[in-house]
């Protein structure tokens, strides 16, 4: 899983095998290691109780919750998009985007991206 982050806005992107376990075990984790107990954690996860997308940062660690349904619809079709806003301040949004990584059309050198979802774009 990646996390973009970029002033007020959140992306994560999933490959195959972790929209997979998002819709088996209702959520999926990565994290980056700064130096020995240094983490930051970063997670998604389907929530019965959240009305929309919404983030949260607490003990080292940024969650993003989707509603189950939307989750489970979501895991389940074509759609490569979720999105949505919350409050992050009097004067500013949160941005929140979630989606399915796709395969590069051109060879990225160090990177594995046999998991990631076919290109749509993809000629051959």
């Amino acid at each position: 899983m990646k996390l973009r982050i970029k002033g007020d806005s959140l992306r994560l992107r999933l490959t195959q095998g972790e929209v997979r376990e998002l819709k088996e075990h209702g959520s999926v984790e990565d994290r980056v290691r700064f130096a020995p107990g240094a983490a930051l954690a970063y997670r998604l996860r389907r929530d019965a109780n959240v009305p929309a997308l919404s983030a949260l940062f607490a003990d080292s660690a940024v969650e993003i919750r989707v509603p189950d349904s939307k989750a489970l619809e979501w895991c389940n079709s074509n759609e490569v998009t979720l999105s949505g806003t919350q409050p992050a301040a009097p004067d500013a949004e949160l941005r929140i985007v979630v989606e399915k990584d796709f395969a590069c059309l051109t060879a990225r050198e160090g990177e594995d991206e046999s998991d990631n979802f076919p290109n749509p774009n993809q000629t051959c």
